[in-house]
């Protein structure tokens, strides 16, 4: 096993992160449930749209300098140049600030033009005018974020998307009430000034040297982070392009409030995976670049990654494709039904997303421009050509499916790419735990299409519980458990998932190193058996009710009584397992 401390880094990132995204979630089902009440499909649609074209302005102008500008400071930092740290920040400030204003002029240039292509006629071409407002200021606060990400001051970096998510909820909220679709532009103004206001001030406490730097240096330094930064301007513009084309597509062939079912599944699909990928760009990027140089140890630290990405999503991505019509209730509005099949399509794509960033991130730290740009050219056409005829086949839901199928040859492509690159192979454990969790996924999505309703929640919710108990059973076997604060470790005692060695240890929680020696996890040999018994079950109950679909033949779950007693013997076999 590799050494624990590098999965406790791992774990404090992702519970840095993961703990801001997730008072971010909180604060988003408030704006977005609002914007979902006063804008309605259309207009949630709307703001999607004005969206795709900020982010796709963003990645022409932005040349990719806020990732390289991160690679540039973080590789310093791991050398201890103080003067080049100092250097890169001072180009990257003055970078972003020109950069920005080429952007924003950019768009007021050709604001008619994206008016009649997105929406067929130039009555928004005043509203995409305005969104270069937007543009500046999102480009001034990369630069910034860049700097904090590049330094590793991750707690700030957590701090600053709450600060903004939190100001940015106040301010638009109010806005949309009393404007409505014309309050969609000016929110994403203020929430961009928010944003940029709250980076600032984040990015002024971090100490640099000031230095003085000739012309002749800054041309240097500013063609080290523009050659790098123009691949990440390319990937970033392809994939940015490719959902507003995709968006396009949907417009064209489906209709306007489907752009806003689209908009709303896309958003919440993203959600719970969302802090993961944040976490893995936050930390583990700069963290692999320190160490690029070496084959061994990038190739250790990527498996690292991805076993606890696997961990913490699979629960999670069994959660939504569960309760996704919960989910999108909540979030939005029962208007928004429509919205369900094509999120549990965009889950089983994220899914595959957090299996392929990690050995993605290879490329990224190497500073291999030219196989970041072929690798995403690539994955884009695939997306956009099954983008085009899943949504002509099967409509809305078609967009999910071709998401889906663009990260199947996703994960192929990267894996293949960094074998040849770094001799990256998956670990025995990771090829172990990608099989569970893909395998439980698939089971609980396939019943929702073979299962009644109510049997396909039960099997889902017991997918949920012996997943996310084998998960955080793994985690505790990953860290030691004078790591963990009081108050989580309570909670697990309580629920059985860690016991200790006596009772007077128990009742005083004295977090010592003898303590934590009498801790002991519950064997995950018994939790894995259960799990694959789940299974089992589970496919031969979608295999009998699709056999019984397909040929008439009768099986014992006819009635609703008879589904409720399969699902309670079910789940009493479970728990009796877990408590076992």
């Amino acid at each position: 096993m590799a050494e624990k401390h590098t999965y406790g880094q791992i774990l404090k990132s992702s519970a840095l992160i993961g703990g801001s995204s997730i008072i971010n979630i909180a604060i988003g089902v408030v704006r977005t449930k609002a914007m979902a009440i006063l804008l309605g499909p259309s207009g949630v649609g709307l703001m999607g749209l004005y969206g795709s074209i900020t982010d796709f302005t963003i990645s022409i102008a932005g040349m990719g300098i806020n990732n390289s500008g991160v690679r540039q400071i973080a590789e310093a930092v791991g050398s201890d140049d103080t003067e080049k740290i100092a250097r890169t920040a001072t180009v990257l400030r003055r970078i972003s600030i020109f950069l920005g204003l080429l952007g924003a002029v950019f768009l007021i240039g050709f604001s008619r033009p994206v008016s009649t292509l997105t929406f067929g006629n130039d009555q928004h071409v005043t509203a995409i005018a305005l969104l270069s407002v937007v543009v500046f200021f999102n480009l001034l606060s990369a630069g910034q974020g860049a700097l904090i990400q590049g330094m590793r001051q991750i707690s700030d970096l957590a701090k600053m998307g709450i600060l903004g998510t939190l100001l940015g909820t106040l301010i638009t909220i109010p806005l949309v009430y009393f404007l409505r679709e014309k309050g969609v532009v000016p929110s994403l103004m203020l929430i961009a000034a928010l944003s940029l206001l709250t980076s600032w001030w984040y990015s002024r406490k971090i100490p640099i040297e000031t230095t003085s730097i000739s012309t002749a240096q800054m041309g240097q330094e500013a063609a080290a982070l523009l050659k790098l930064g123009f691949a990440f301007m390319v990937s970033g513009l392809l994939m940015t392009g490719a959902a507003y084309v995709v968006r396009l597509i949907i417009v064209r062939k489906v209709g306007f409030d489907a752009a806003g079912l689209y908009q709303s599944a896309w958003t919440l699909g993203g959600l719970y995976i969302g802090f993961i990928l944040q976490a893995m760009g936050a930390d583990f990027y700069p963290r692999l670049t320190a160490i690029a140089k070496d084959n061994a140890e990038c190739n250790r630290v990527v498996n690292e990654q991805a076993y606890v990405s696997l961990l913490l999503a699979g629960p999670g991505v069994i959660a939504t494709l569960t309760f996704a019509s919960l989910v999108i209730t909540l979030f939005y509005t029962p208007k928004f039904e429509g919205a369900v099949e094509i999120l549990r399509w965009l889950c089983l794509g994220m899914t595959l997303r957090v299996i392929s960033w990690p050995m993605g991130f290879i490329i990224v730290a190497k500073g291999m421009q030219n196989l970041l740009i072929i690798s995403e050219l690539a994955w884009t056409l695939v997306y956009l050509g099954l983008a085009w005829l899943c949504v002509s086949h099967f409509s809305l839901k078609g967009a999910g499916i071709a998401f889906f199928g663009s990260y199947v040859f996703h994960v192929l492509m990267i894996y293949l790419v960094v074998r040849r690159l770094s001799g990256f192979r998956w670990s025995n454990t990771n090829l172990k735990t990608s099989f569970l969790f893909l395998t439980l996924i698939i089971v609980v999505f396939c019943s929702f299409y073979t299962l009644p309703s109510i049997a396909a929640i039960g099997v889902g919710s017991l997918a949920v519980l012996l997943s996310g108990v084998y998960s955080i059973q793994v985690l505790l076997n990953l860290v030691s458990l004078d790591r963990i604060p009081r108050s989580v470790l309570r909670v697990l005692m309580w629920f059985r998932l860690a016991s200790p060695g006596s009772s007077n240890e128990c009742n005083d929680l004295e977090l010592t190193v003898k303590a934590t020696n009498a801790m002991e996890n519950k064997p995950l040999e018994s939790i894995n058996r259960l799990i694959y018994a789940f299974m089992i079950c589970a496919v031969f109950s979608i295999w009998a009710c699709w056999y019984e679909y397909a040929y008439g033949w009768s099986i014992e779950l006819e009635s609703f009584e008879s589904e409720l007693l399969y699902l309670k013997t079910l789940a009493q076999y479970v728990f009796q397992g877990l408590k076992q």
